[in-house]
């Protein structure tokens, strides 16, 4: 697949949508209208299309929009069942909302996406789905073309499956890289983040498929998710986790926002008008609607007041809290009539906007769509190649013999768990592993073993390397015996140590390091064999004590279905690797802001997280503490090497930085050029860069390119919480242009004035 031309960042920002785009889920009963439909003109704006249809609907059927239903082959303990007339629609699927077939409304057909099309079990027999490689692994590739070609892929498979609304986009910076969503967000900066989970929702929604940007917002961990309360200030906030939404929703115009678990600052989520109202609808001016993420609705009225639009899940939910609930409250004016107008008309202007009723979603009846090409090129640009010493990597024409180790690398790629788990294409379940964890005593002395599926993406790495190889041998052991591991790497040119960490929603991993024995036998193969590779299949940054032992290593992520081809091609150098890193790797957990990750033993016990750090996520926390990492954001090395000069600064009120960059090696490849500004700060006090903007350039060898790169004010601002409005300080900037956040290449200086921007 030929991806688009590669673009600098920042994009130009794109407004939502004002033409309609489409689609629309299955439903059994004839969308057959009583009335004339004038809201059908397609040449009428989306706003002007809700107002007409909202006028003919009665109070019952607004009630009925706002309002969906839990969709699962499984009924919790904890759930209501939903009404039978609903129950048919449920199954396969992760959420329903009735549609109005008298109006021409369309159901919501609604399923989990983070790493694929999810829901896909149940709808037909067998059903699989494309797995995609991670949140976080798009993020990697630092090319907004990648998640946008992953999105639309997902969106068509969607699309086929009678799916309308997709629950993707997750992009909770990551603020802990022990939280077990980690892979499927897009790292720690918020133009980075932003910027990729934007244009994959752009993706999508060029299927007619809404989807929606999640989880709104500071869900940073799993542990404790459903009672944490994250404490924060108001700047801080929007400097940060508020802005990587801010840029998301405009980059991706999505259809929705699924508001989160956890309190933040005292007030849950999803009753929280603050990050509902105040940001969301006024501040960013969001035409879209709010919907509960899966059980996170503990209200009617101030839910309903505070800014929520849907409740998701009715029967997941502990009760029901729209429907009658709703009804009651808005008969005694609690809430008032106009905000369930209000609810109404901003899940119909989605509607209008993304397509659903132009041009509806159909259900295949035929074979799904196969996109493992889409998923092979997004996976090649986001390998990271984090050590090749001595040019180890590619393996040339005088390696013949090839010992490939590691549990399971004779099955698939390793594929992160939770409501992402996707059933993969050539998915068998004798390769659907258990895991079993570690007993965790609660505080009120209930002992908990987690358990979850392994899930593993075929092909194996095994049967790519063995083709690729052609003629030469290639050995398999699975790890588990260290001796009989070491003698087959003895015997080897080069071993390959697959070595995997497994991340699930709802459970953090304890620690860094990569679990059972898996350091010691990398220590120990590489002792038997010096031309040893180390492959990390990881959700997010791993501590690496044998480092200094292996001369290879390739952060592959959970690279999907195309991912053992593309890791392939990345070894024998078909592909020339060219990810970044779009998280630091710190040498231990010390180096993060809380060392011990809190409520990680007390899930369902209430209790704060204080992030102190601000707004210095990640490699800016790095930097304010003059913290060495393991690996540094935006690290990533090529079988090719680069030169970046001639770095001019112009300013417009903004910051422009234009450079050369050149392919100085002997390969074609792609460079990132990364640009990083640092406002004046008050005296005594440590000024911290930022990412303002990037550029991935593909250059031939001898090729040189000129790239200019203009910042986004707000990422060179502080948000005034007193005026409400951002301020540039006036004064001294420092510009680096470099390969990562700690590899500066050349630093120009440049004066801006004081100014405000409003949201």
């Amino acid at each position: 697949m030929i991806l688009p031309a590669r673009i600098s960042i920042p994009l130009v920002l794109l407004a939502l949508a004002t033409s309609p785009v489409s689609a629309q889920p299955m439903q059994s009963v004839p969308t057959v209208s009583l009335l004339p439909t004038p809201w059908m003109n397609p040449t009428l704006a989306p706003d002007a299309r809700a107002d007409l249809v909202e006028k003919e609907m009665t109070l019952d059927e607004k009630l009925q929009l706002v309002e969906g239903f839990y969709g699962s082959n499984i009924n919790f303990v904890w759930s209501k069942p939903a009404p039978p007339k609903y129950r048919p629609f449920l199954l396969g699927t992760a959420g329903y909302v009735p549609g109005i077939p008298r109006l021409e409304i369309p159901a919501l057909i609604e399923s989990d996406a983070g790493l694929g099309i999810a829901n896909n079990s149940g709808m037909r027999p067998g059903d699989t789905a494309t797995a995609f490689p991670s949140g976080l692994s798009n993020a990697a590739s630092w090319n907004p073309d990648a998640p946008f070609e992953v999105g639309a892929a997902l969106g068509s498979e969607a699309r086929a499956r009678g799916f309308n609304v997709v629950l993707d986009g997750a992009l909770n910076l990551a603020r802990d890289p022990r939280g077990g969503r980690t892979f499927e967000y897009a790292g720690e900066d918020p133009l980075l983040a932003g910027t990729m989970a934007g244009e994959e929702a752009r993706g999508i929604q060029s299927n007619h498929v809404i989807t929606t940007e999640k989880h709104y917002a500071l869900n940073d961990q799993e542990s404790g998710r459903f009672t944490l309360n994250a404490i924060i200030d108001e700047p801080s906030a929007r400097e940060s986790d508020l802005l990587a939404f801010e840029i998301a929703i405009e980059h991706g115009a999505p259809g929705a926002i699924m508001c989160a678990y956890e309190k933040v600052n005292g007030t849950f989520a999803c009753e929280n008008s603050f990050l509902l109202n105040d940001v969301l609808k006024r501040d960013w001016h969001y035409p879209g609607w709010v919907l509960s993420d899966w059980g996170a609705v503990h209200s009617t009225v101030a839910a309903a007041n505070s800014g929520l639009d849907q409740e998701s899940a009715s029967g997941f939910d502990n009760t029901e809290f729209f429907g009658a609930p709703l009804l009651k409250a808005i008969q005694s004016n609690a809430v008032p009539p106009a905000r369930l107008d209000d609810m109404v008309h901003r899940i119909l202007r989605s509607m209008f906007a993304v397509g659903l009723f132009d041009n509806p979603a159909v259900k295949k009846a035929d074979a799904m769509p196969d996109n493992t090409l889409v998923a092979q090129v997004a996976s090649e640009e986001s390998m990271v190649l984090l050590k090749n010493e001595g040019g180890i990597l590619p393996l040339g024409a005088g390696v013949r013999r090839i010992a490939v180790i590691g549990k399971h690398g004779d099955v698939g790629m390793l594929s992160g768990g939770g409501s992402s788990q996707v059933q993969p294409i050539g998915y068998n379940p004798a390769d659907d592993y258990m895991k079993g964890g570690s007993v965790i005593v609660l505080a009120n002395g209930t002992k908990i073993t987690p358990t979850d599926h392994l899930v593993f993406d075929p092909p194996s790495p095994l049967a790519e390397i063995k083709a690729r190889l052609g003629t030469g041998v290639v050995t398999f052991d699975d790890g588990e015996d260290r001796e009989r591991a070491t003698a087959n790497a003895r015997s080897a040119d080069v071993a390959i140590v697959f070595a995997k960490q497994w991340m699930t929603e709802g459970e953090d991993v304890p620690n860094l390091s990569l679990p059972g024995k898996q350091d010691a036998l990398i220590e120990a193969v590489a002792a038997a064999n010096p031309h040893t590779i180390v492959v990390l299949e990881t959700g997010g940054p791993v501590l690496m004590p044998w480092l200094k032992t292996v001369p290879g290593v390739v952060e592959a992520w959970y690279a999907g279905n195309g991912g053992s081809a593309a890791l392939t091609r990345v070894l024998f150098g078909d592909v020339n690797p060219s990810g970044r890193l779009p998280i630091t790797f710190p040498q231990d957990e010390s180096q993060l802001p809380r060392p011990i990750l809190p409520g990680f033993a007390l899930p369902f016990s209430s209790f704060d997280v204080d992030y102190t750090e601000g707004a210095n996520v990640g490699y800016r926390w790095f930097d304010s503490r003059g913290l060495t990492p393991l690996f540094p954001f935006g690290f990533g090395l090529s079988y090719t090497t680069f030169a970046i000069k001639d770095l001019k600064l112009e300013s417009n009120g903004t910051i422009t930085a234009g450079v050369d960059v050149s392919n100085t090696g002997a390969r074609e490849g792609a460079d990132t050029v990364q640009i990083y500004a640092t406002p004046p700060s008050p005296a005594g006090a440590h000024a911290v860069a930022r990412l303002i903007g990037w550029s991935k350039v593909d250059l031939k060898p001898g090729e040189t390119r000129h790239v200019s790169i203009t910042g986004d004010l707000r990422l060179l601002a502080s948000f005034n919480k007193d005026e409400d409005d951002w301020n540039i300080a006036a004064g001294d900037y420092a510009v680096t242009v470099g390969q990562s956040s700690t590899q500066p290449v050349e630093t120009a200086h440049i004066t801006l004035a004081a100014r405000k921007i409003k949201p």
